[in-house]
C-alpha cells in the first residue's frame, strides 16, 4: 500500500479525450501484437447470443454512432444525451460515442418511470434520447412537456412512429470520424443521484475525472491487466456502470465481460463463472449475500482470482463465508458517484473484515468533525476529502445548475461526503452510517423524499416520513411511517399497505417503493415542523 501511494503520480494534461487517448491507443498496441488476444468487450445473453469486440472493432463502431450522433442527429459538442438502455452492446457504443462527439451523456436505469423521466428530461435540457422499445411509450407520454427534446432514437429491431431506428442508421453511416478536442475539465456525463431533500441532482463530471482518475481503481483495487476478464454486475443506470464496465478496466486494457441478464439471478452468476474465464468480479453485498446462501462446492470458477464489492458496507460473516467456499477474498470499496474510488482494500493490503480498507492513493482523506477539525483515530466524525488548497480533479465539478448545492458540499478545507465514519490506528476507515437520510438498499440509493412524494399522491396518506430499516439480504429497505386519512384508518391495514406499495411502484421507479410500512397516528417533528427522520431511524435500527 505504501509502495502505491508512492508510485501513484497521475499527470492530468490540458487535453483529454478517453476514447482519443486511451480506447485508440490500445487499438495501436492491439495492431503492434503487444496485447494480448482478449477481446474489448465480450457480451453474452445466455440464450447462445454472443459479441466479442476488440478494441479496433470498437473503435470502428463507436465512430459510426458518433456519426449518428453528430450527422442523423445534428448534436453540437455540449449537447446532452440521455440513454436509457438495458445491458446490450449499443450501450457501451453510445458511451464512447459521446466522448468522440463531446456530447454529454445521462445515464438512466430502465426502471425510470414516465414521471421520473420527464423529471430529467425537463431539468437537463437534453437534446437527445436513446431507448429501446420497453421505454419508448414513457417517453412519448412526456414528449409535449420537453421543449429542448429534438431526437429521438430507438435501438430495435422494429420501428416507432417518431423515432429514429439506431440499428439503421448505423449500417449507412460512415466510419470515419474526428474526435473532437477535449480539456480535462470539460463536461463528460451527468448522473442523476438521490438527496434527502427535493428531487435528484444532477452530478456533473469532467474528461478527467472518471476518465483519469478511475486508474486508480483498475490498477490498484481491481488490480486488472490487459490479460484479465472483468465481470461487473452493475446496472447500466448508475455510475458503477461507468466505473466498472468502462473506465477503470479499459484504462488497463481489460476486457469488459457482460452478461444480459435482465433480472439479477445467483444461478446465472455461478453458471458464468463456471463455465466463462472471468478472472476478476465485482458485485455489491447484496450479491454475496445471496450466493453464501447457496452451496458452491458443486461449483468450479477456475479461473476467478480476485474478488471485489461496493455500493454498501458488506458483513464480514458474508466475507468469510464466501472466502470459505471460494478460498477468496472480498476486497471492499467506498466511493460515491460524486468521487472515485475514497477508500479500499487495496492489492497485497491486510483485508480487516468490515473495513473499507484505507485512502485511495488520489485523495487526501480525513475524518473530520462540524467545525472541519480532523478526528484522531477512533473518534466517529464526517468522512471528507482536502480540497484546498487544490481540489483533486477526480471529484465531480459540481452539481449542474445548482450552485448553492455545490457549495453545501464545502466545509472548510473539505469536501464532506454526507457519511460518517472512524478510522483506526492503522489508517483503516470503518463506516459508521449516512450523515443524511438517503436510503441504500441493496446498492441502490434512494431519497426519502421521492418516496414520500409518490405516497402522499395517494388519497389515503396526509402524511408520511420514509426511513432506513435493516434487512438481511439487502443491508437496509425503504419503510414508510404513513398517517392516514380518517376514510382508510378503519380499513384492513394490510390491503391498504399493499395498494399503497402497488401505487408507489407506479408513480416512480419500482425499487424505491416501501418494503416495510407502519400506520402512526403523528410524526416526530422539530418545533419549526420539520420531520424527525432520524428519530424515526434511530428507533427501526436499535430494534
Amino acid at each position: 500500500y505504501e509502495a502505491i501511494k508512492q508510485q501513484y503520480r497521475p499527470e492530468v494534461p490540458e487535453y483529454f479525450n478517453f476514447a482519443r487517448d486511451v480506447l485508440d491507443r490500445w487499438t495501436e498496441v492491439e495492431k503492434e501484437g503487444k496485447k494480448s488476444k482478449n477481446p474489448a468487450l465480450w457480451w453474452v445473453d445466455g440464450a447462445g447470443g454472443e459479441v466479442r469486440w476488440s478494441f479496433e472493432e470498437l473503435g470502428v463502431l463507436s465512430r459510426k454512432v458518433a456519426n449518428v450522433l453528430s450527422d442523423a442527429s445534428g448534436l453540437q459538442r455540449g449537447d446532452r444525451v440521455i440513454l436509457i438502455l438495458p445491458r446490450i452492446p449499443e450501450w457501451w457504443l453510445v458511451n464512447v460515442a459521446c466522448m468522440r462527439t463531446g456530447t454529454v451523456l445521462i445515464p438512466g436505469t430502465q426502471q425510470l418511470t414516465a414521471k421520473d423521466i420527464l423529471h430529467r428530461l425537463q431539468k437537463s435540457k437534453a437534446k437527445c434520447i436513446i431507448t429501446d422499445d420497453s421505454v419508448a411509450p414513457a417517453v412519448d407520454s412526456v414528449e409535449a412537456e420537453c421543449q429542448s427534446l429534438k431526437f429521438k432514437l430507438l435501438v430495435s429491431e422494429g420501428h416507432r412512429e417518431g423515432w429514429l431506428n439506431l440499428k439503421d442508421l448505423l449500417k449507412i453511416a460512415p466510419s470515419d470520424h474526428h474526435c473532437v478536442t477535449t480539456k480535462c475539465r470539460d463536461p463528460m456525463a451527468i448522473y442523476f443521484t438521490s438527496g434527502t431533500t427535493g428531487s435528484p441532482k444532477m452530478t456533473e463530471h469532467s474528461h478527467s475525472s472518471y476518465g483519469i482518475g478511475l486508474t486508480v481503481s483498475g490498477r490498484y483495487w481491481l488490480d486488472l491487466t490487459s490479460s484479465d476478464i472483468f465481470w461487473n454486475t452493475s446496472d447500466t443506470g448508475w455510475a458503477k456502470s461507468a466505473w466498472s464496465s468502462i473506465f477503470s478496466p479499459w484504462i488497463q486494457g481489460a476486457c469488459v465481460f457482460v452478461h444480459k441478464m435482465p433480472h439479477f439471478d445467483a444461478s446465472i452468476v455461478f453458471e458464468s463463472l463456471s463455465r466463462f474465464p472471468i478472472t476478476v468480479f465485482c458485485a455489491p453485498p447484496t450479491a454475496y449475500r445471496m450466493f453464501v446462501q447457496h452451496k458452491l462446492s458443486s461449483y468450479t470458477f477456475k479461473s476467478l482470482r480476485h474478488c471485489v464489492s461496493a455500493g454498501e458496507p458488506i458483513n464480514p460473516d458474508v466475507m468469510e463465508e464466501w472466502n470459505a467456499q471460494t478460498g477468496l477474498d472480498i476486497h471492499e470499496g467506498y466511493g460515491q458517484t460524486e468521487t472515485v474510488l475514497i477508500c479500499g482494500n487495496f492489492k497485497g493490503m491486510k483485508i480487516k473484515p468490515g473495513s473499507m480498507g484505507k485512502s485511495s492513493p488520489g485523495y487526501d482523506v480525513k475524518i473530520i468533525d462540524e467545525n472541519s477539525n480532523i478526528l484522531p483515530p477512533g473518534k466517529e466524525g464526517d468522512i471528507a476529502i482536502r480540497v484546498k488548497p487544490t481540489r483533486s480533479l477526480f471529484l465531480f465539478t459540481c452539481y449542474a445548475d445548482d450552485p448553492e448545492k455545490t457549495e453545501a458540499t464545502i466545509r472548510g478545507d473539505f469536501y464532506v461526503t454526507g457519511d460518517r465514519g472512524i478510522m483506526d490506528e492503522d489508517g483503516y476507515f470503518w463506516f459508521v452510517g449516512r450523515a443524511d437520510d438517503v436510503i441504500n438498499s441493496a446498492g441502490y440509493r434512494i431519497g426519502p423524499f421521492e418516496v414520500e412524494s409518490a405516497l402522499v399522491e395517494h388519497p389515503a396518506v396526509v402524511e408520511s416520513a420514509v426511513v432506513s430499516s435493516p434487512d438481511p439480504i439487502r443491508g437496509e429497505v425503504v419503510k414508510a411511517f404513513v398517517v392516514l386519512t380518517s376514510d382508510y384508518a378503519s380499513r384492513d391495514p394490510e390491503k391498504v399497505m399493499k395498494e399503497l406499495q402497488d401505487h408507489v411502484k407506479t408513480v416512480t421507479a419500482p425499487y424505491k417503493y416501501p418494503r416495510k410500512m407502519e400506520f402512526v397516528e403523528q410524526l416526530p417533528k422539530t418545533i419549526s415542523g420539520k420531520i424527525r427522520r432520524n428519530e424515526l431511524r434511530q428507533k427501526e435500527w436499535r430494534k
